[in-house]
């Protein structure tokens, strides 16, 4: 059962005001994963390690302007936007659901993912750092 929204509010808008945009529907899920270039995508939750690493830390590398940003950042929410969330795990089948997590994906092709137990533990700063390493090496002229 999805959670509130009013609950969750908070947690879609730290990823929003920085220029995530939000995949609601498999819809949309398909029409990002369709397009050539490089996107990320967060899957965000509600959890304690979403809360204080992986949003934190995406939020320090979007608006870090030093720093090459793919041509799509996106989001679904895991426990709220359940059809929207299965779908793009379609895109990822052969890995086990964990959220909060990020893939990046290069011409529809997965190039990297970092699960939740990569994000546990860690501060923002580590993830932010690593994934800069991320945009640096596959975002490259």
């Amino acid at each position: 059962m999805p959670y509130s929204p009013l609950l969750i509010k908070p947690f879609r808008d730290e990823l929003m005001d920085v220029g995530v945009k939000e995949l609601l529907t498999p819809e949309e899920v398909d029409k990002i994963m369709a397009q050539d270039g490089t996107t990320l995508v967060v899957i965000n939750s509600v959890c304690g390690c979403a809360a204080g690493m992986a949003r934190p830390a995406i939020r320090m590398v979007m608006e870090n302007a030093g720093v090459k940003k793919p041509d799509r950042v996106v989001s679904v929410f895991a426990g709220q936007d359940l059809e929207a969330t299965a779908r793009f795990r379609n895109y990822i089948a052969d890995i086990p659901p964990s959220s909060p997590s990020i893939a990046m994906f290069k011409d529809r092709e997965l190039i990297y993912f970092l699960p939740k137990h990569r994000i546990e533990g860690r501060d923002a700063h580590a993830l932010a750092e690593e994934l800069t390493g991320v945009f640096e090496e596959f975002l490259a002229v």
